[in-house]
């Protein structure tokens, strides 16, 4: 099985001005994920996915193989898939490397448990035949029913149409538990997905989970 661990640093960001290379901890942001990666034994290559040459040369010199993505795929609104695509077929056509296994880390959960990143990509290696995607959650105080959205001047809850009542009020053990979706390890399968031409359906409907503590992603200077 061939496996890479694939890091997205694209340069434009809203929040942080060149977010993904910002000092934390004395070191650029992404150089965390590269350190990660390139500690897992099982991983064959770890790359740097960026429209920026200026992110290449800090990634390089951590160790990373980098490659440039095009701009129409590095903008604001461009979906996941697009440069899981872009890098499968570029190690397919120019290094005639077939890629069985992404594991995508994402620069903004820099201080990963090297421990539980072992384990995940255990799992993810252990069922690899079992789903269509693997994304790293942690659990919610509270269920998704309880969750509220501003309408206008006022509260109104998500279920309004499908729930009946104050449903949003009732204890929360009454509902299932809600588990949000981090940065800190997903696994995709190119066999999966590269069936599809639509840039939406990268994850499947079997998402296999793996329970993580909570991580923040860095995403403002709050965050910071």
């Amino acid at each position: 099985m061939k496996i890479v661990a694939i890091i997205p640093a694209r340069k434009g960001s809203k929040g942080i001005r060149n977010k993904n290379i910002i000092l934390y901890k004395n070191r650029p942001l992404l150089y965390h994920s590269i350190k990660s990666a390139l500690k897992l034994k099982k991983i064959d290559k770890v790359l740097v996915s960026t429209d920026s040459k200026k992110f290449k040369t800090i990634a390089e010199k951590y160790g990373a193989t980098v490659i440039l993505r095009p701009k129409k795929i590095s903008k604001d609104n461009s979906l996941e898939k697009e440069f899981l695509v872009h890098a499968y077929n570029y190690l397919k056509k120019k290094e005639k490397f077939v890629v069985d296994l992404f594991i995508l880390l994402r620069p903004t959960c820099p201080d990963r448990d090297i421990k539980d990143l072992k384990k995940a990509l255990n799992i993810a290696i252990k069922n690899f035949e079992k789903f269509s995607s693997l994304r790293s959650v942690h659990k919610l105080h509270n269920p998704a029913q309880k969750v509220f959205k501003i309408q206008g001047s006022y509260l109104s809850g998500f279920f309004n149409k499908s729930l009946k009542g104050e449903y949003h009020s009732f204890p929360r053990q009454l509902y299932p538990t809600t588990y949000s979706p981090n940065s800190f390890f997903d696994a995709l399968k190119p066999k999966f997905f590269m069936k599809f031409k639509s840039k939406k359906i990268v994850w499947g409907n079997k998402i296999l989970p793996f329970i993580t503590k909570f991580y923040r992603d860095i995403d403002s200077r709050e965050d910071l």
